[in-house]
């Protein structure tokens, strides 16, 4: 009958003994309907054993006894025989049967049993009735586990691979027409909408992860190609609605965009046969990722234009008159399906899915030669408007809604289902089985042009018209989406299909394709992306065009040319944009100081842009006049600086490349860019600031002695005082760059002279940091190196720290300019304050320094400098080292040719060093006294050696003895309170 049982051996392996399973399956109409198996694994899948004992049924039939369904056999026995049968039975399985039997037995000797009431009785060996449901057998709480644990990873350990992995299972159940792929996608979205996580990020306001939501995104698809089989019972679909919008209604379903809010109106349904229905689901304020497959189910098959359309290949109308907008058929006599373009394609991949390639294959014919259609009418509409309005610099967006990153993915659906029929000969096209074996090595196929379908062209092929829509919807001009995760989507999507685009080889068929398309592109007005005047919110067209540029490049350079620069704009970053009438005024606003709050994707479409015109730069090289016009788009189009620098970077790289000599025009172009960079920058913070000026710097010296000359002429415009001192002249006036450029000496001193006018301009405006470079700079011009003294000296006194100041100094010192060193250390030491405890402060080196330049240069400079110190320092360690270097050599004795003077040592007693001996002595005190008020024990043995230390001091003066006894005398009465201390004090000092 339709039972199979059966026992199915695993050999034995080294660690496992060799098992035997039972196995039993029911099936009915070629399908298994249910399986048992002993070895108890559980998956998604049937086991091997479940496999092994199908496939031997199948190919060993004759091996297999057939046996009559049991209700016929027991037919065939007398009285005795049931008996025993039963008996034996119930002996072979006493311990499972026995409780079941006796039931059963009382109810059938009972009178008014329910078992009675019915005639005969079941047999599960017999099969169904011809109208029972049959299909395949499922194990729904398997499904629901492996979903459920594949979620709870997170993403992790592959399980996004292992989810997508069951939706491509899905299709493939629609593909063969098994109906459990509707009541597996049912058990998958259960799971889904249980995910605990849903809430969890609806009420912290965080998004979820890219990978998480594109599988949203393929659920949604995948219930929008459901609703759409073309073959389905009213009453599947119906229930499918409900459950639709029973998860629509979830208030953790996900958002179509991603992002939570959107308000765009309901743009599914473009064909009048939807127009009214679904008004509840229209009323929500947004849109959920069940939502399109809601509108879906208003969609159905019945247009009698459509079923022509794909049931035949020779649906044509020649008598037709192809005037109005909505003809069924064009000029040709060609069929055209005139219905909003992404639910059209969304029934092409409806037919694919659910295995019917050839009819899709027709749907997507006549989108297409629809899209041609309109494309041209477009351009003659466009062509009249402009010779009536031509002044009229406002546009409007033709597309709220892109086809590319579109949620049914209109473009690509149509695109690979014409690449597919390139690759499928016509006898296996029926069955789909060659295309999902060759998926794998998709690259190694050749794409055919096949011969021409009865509604292509001359010489076009599925090829062509799979590059041409892909070109169409890539070019056309739509509305940057709202939201973060659609706008990385229409990235994305954008990326996908280019690099599908990249595996086809062009060849000439392909290029006027190419072609055609770029001229309409460049030509059509609003309805390209491309086109004169596009609305500033548009998304742009770079990495489009740098395919297209890229593509065309060798075969009609002028139209590369135009397509790139039409796309260098990027209008959302300038203030002048036309904003157009767009339908949605919310999204006019206001520009935030020129970045668009509202642009995620922003730098992402930035790094595009400089991309687009890397590419036309390197292509450009040796050109000057295509250099020149590149350089100006650039300098239009670009509104960010670090890109901008990258650029000029890329020039130079290209420029100077070491198999041939530098172009002069591109290294000029690099320059230019270079000093747009340092203009953009001059006032703002920008951490890679340094980089570029040297970068510049390098420029500059490749391009020649001239620019050098001016870019140290206008300084001011490209450099703060200090980039221009201490990296641009500094290194212009280096040795490497005179050597690398071959200077003669006029040349020399020109560079010379303009680095000087530099210098005093920068030390001028900005003395403390540009005094020193200039010194540097003017050192070998006598009236210069005055003029850049006095500047310094002029600003001693209000703008510069002691520290700049003792700099300048040391520096004079070394160039032999001791007395001007002396003057500035002077200044310096009006300006420094060293308190009693700063006893490390990096100022004393410099204190030391200034004392002891004073005092090799005499005994009137030293007194002149003593005062300030007394004044200025009040640190008592620093004041008795200055005292006793003072006391140890005569001042000024380090005179002409090193010769030792005559003169003697100053006394202690009078000016100056007396006014020291006091201040140092006073500072002892003074600190003393404040260490004292916060002392701990653990520094009691330090104090004491301070205190030793004064003392040394102390008895330098010549009543030395008597102070410091009475300033111990003092300390003992002042802090008897601390007696440890004290008692320390004594031991040391009686």
């Amino acid at each position: 009958g339709f039972h199979l049982s059966g026992t199915v051996t695993e050999p034995a392996i080294q660690s496992e003994p060799e098992t035997v399973c039972n196995v039993a399956i029911s099936f009915d109409r070629c399908k298994i309907t249910s399986v048992t198996c002993s070895c108890g694994n559980k998956d998604i899948f049937y086991c091997a054993h479940v496999v092994a004992l199908s496939l031997y049924r199948i190919r060993k039939p004759d091996q297999v006894k057939l046996h009559l369904p049991i209700s016929e056999t027991l037919f065939q026995m007398n009285r005795d025989q049931l008996q025993k049968f039963v008996q034996y039975l119930i002996t072979v399985h006493h311990t499972e049967v026995l409780p079941t039997a006796q039931k059963l037995a009382d109810e059938i000797l009972s009178q008014n049993s329910e078992i009675n009431q019915v005639h005969g009785a079941p047999d599960p060996t017999a099969g169904a009735s011809i109208d029972d449901e049959n299909c395949w057998h499922l194990d729904e709480e398997q499904v629901q586990e492996q979903v459920k644990l594949f979620l709870s990873q997170g993403g992790y350990h592959g399980s996004g691979k292992q989810l997508n992995l069951l939706f491509a299972k899905v299709r493939e159940m629609l593909k063969m027409r098994d109906s459990n792929g509707a009541r597996m996608l049912t058990l998958i979205t259960e799971q889904f909408m249980a995910d605990p996580r849903l809430s969890l990020w609806r009420q912290q306001g965080t998004a979820m992860t890219d990978k998480y939501r594109q599988l949203w995104d393929e659920l949604g698809a995948l219930w929008m190609c459901i609703v759409l089989n073309p073959h389905c019972k009213l009453e599947q679909k119906a229930s499918w609605l409900k459950q639709l919008k029973k998860w629509n209604s979830v208030d953790v379903c996900p958002w179509e965009d991603g992002n939570h809010g959107s308000e765009l109106p309901n743009l599914t349904n473009a064909l009048p046969q939807g127009a009214n229905a679904n008004q509840d689901s229209s009323n929500r304020p947004h849109r959920t990722v069940f939502t399109r497959a809601i509108e879906a189910c208003d969609l159905h098959w019945q247009d009698s234009h459509l079923q022509h359309i794909i049931s035949s290949d020779l649906y044509t109308n020649y008598c037709y008159h192809d005037d109005t907008e909505n003809s069924l058929f064009d000029s040709r006599g060609w069929p055209l399906w005139h219905e909003h373009v992404p639910t059209a394609c969304a029934r092409v991949d409806a037919l694919r899915s659910h295995g019917y390639p050839r009819e899709a294959l027709r749907l997507a014919i006549a989108i297409v030669n629809t899209l041609r259609r309109q494309q041209q009418k477009q351009l003659e509409m466009f062509r009249t408007q402009k010779k009536e309005l031509p002044h009229k610099s406002i546009t409007s967006i033709t597309n709220l809604e892109g086809w590319v990153g579109h949620p049914l993915d209109p473009v690509g659906t149509l695109f690979s289902s014409l690449m597919e029929a390139c690759r499928i000969d016509d006898e296996n096209f029926s069955g789909f089985s060659d295309f999902t074996e060759n998926m794998g090595q998709c690259k190694s196929l050749e794409y055919q042009h096949l011969p021409a379908h009865k509604f292509l062209e001359e010489g076009e092929s599925y090829l062509t018209l799979a590059v041409e829509v892909a070109l169409v919807g890539l070019g056309q001009q739509r509305i940057m989406p709202d939201g973060l995760y659609t706008q990385e989507k229409v990235c994305r999507n954008e990326e996908q299909l280019i690099s599908k685009l990249q595996e086809i080889e062009l060849d000439d068929t392909l290029v006027k394709i190419f072609r055609k398309q770029a001229v309409f592109l460049l030509e059509a007005g609003p309805y390209s992306g491309l086109g004169e005047i596009i609305h500033r919110e548009s998304v742009p067209m770079h990495t489009f065009a740098k395919y297209l540029f890229t593509s065309l490049l060798p075969h009609d350079a002028e139209l590369a040319y135009k397509i790139a620069l039409r796309a260098m704009r990027l209008l959302v970053l300038e203030s002048t944009a036309p904003t157009g009438d767009l339908t949605r005024p919310h999204h006019i606003a206001s520009v935030v100081p020129n970045r668009y709050p509202r642009w995620f994707t922003l730098s992402h479409i930035e790094s595009q842009q400089c991309e687009l015109a890397s590419t036309m730069l390197t292509a450009a090289k040796g050109d000057v006049r295509r250099l020149e016009t590149v350089l100006e788009s650039i300098q239009k189009n670009i509104h960010s600086s670090s890109h901008i620098f990258k650029l000029a970077q890329d020039a130079f790289k290209i420029a100077t490349l070491m198999d041939s000599l530098p172009d002069i025009t591109l290294l000029k172009v690099s320059l230019e860019l270079g000093l747009q960079v340092m203009r953009m920058t001059l006032s703002t913070l920008n951490w890679r600031r340094r980089e570029m000026v040297r970068w510049l710097v390098t420029c500059a010296t490749e391009v020649g002695v001239y620019a050098l000359d001016s870019i140290m002429q206008s300084w001011f415009t490209l450099f703060t005082p200090t980039e221009a001192t201490s990296i641009v002249a500094t290194t212009v006036m280096s040795n490497s760059t005179i050597v690398r450029l071959h200077l003669d000496c006029h040349q020399q001193e020109k560079l010379a002279s303009s680095a000087r006018t530099l210098a005093l301009q920068c030390a001028m405006k900005d003395p403390q940091n540009c005094a020193l470079s200039a010194l540097t700079l003017c050192e070998k011009d006598h009236i210069a190196f005055e003029t850049a003294y006095q500047i310094v000296l002029d600003a001693a006194t209000t703008g510069m720290s002691y520290t700049q100041l003792f700099t300048i100094a040391r520096y004079m010192e070394h160039r032999g300019y001791p007395m001007r060193a002396y003057k500035l250390a002077t200044l310096a030491m009006t300006h420094l304050n060293l308190s009693y405890n700063q006893d490390t402060h990096p100022a004393i080196n410099d204190v030391l320094w200034a004392c002891a330049l004073s005092h090799s240069l005499g005994k009137n400079e030293l007194a002149a400098i003593i005062p300030l110190v007394v004044k200025s320092v009040k640190c008592a360690t620093v004041l008795s080292d200055i005292l006793r270097r003072c006391t140890l050599t005569t001042p000024g004795m380090v005179g002409l040719h090193g010769r030792r003077n005559s003169g003697k040592l100053m006394s202690l007693d009078k000016a100056p060093l007396r006014q020291l001996l006091d201040a140092t002595i006073g500072a002892y005190i003074n600190t003393t006294h404040s260490r004292l008020t916060h002392i701990s024990p653990r520094h009691y043995s330090e104090f004491i050696e301070f205190l030793s230390k004064a003392r040394e001091t102390f008895l330098m003066a010549h009543d030395g003895h008597i102070q410091f006894t009475q300033f111990i005398d003092n300390l003992k009465q002042i802090y008897k309170g601390k007696k440890k201390l004290m008692m320390l004090v004594r031991e040391r000092f009686g």
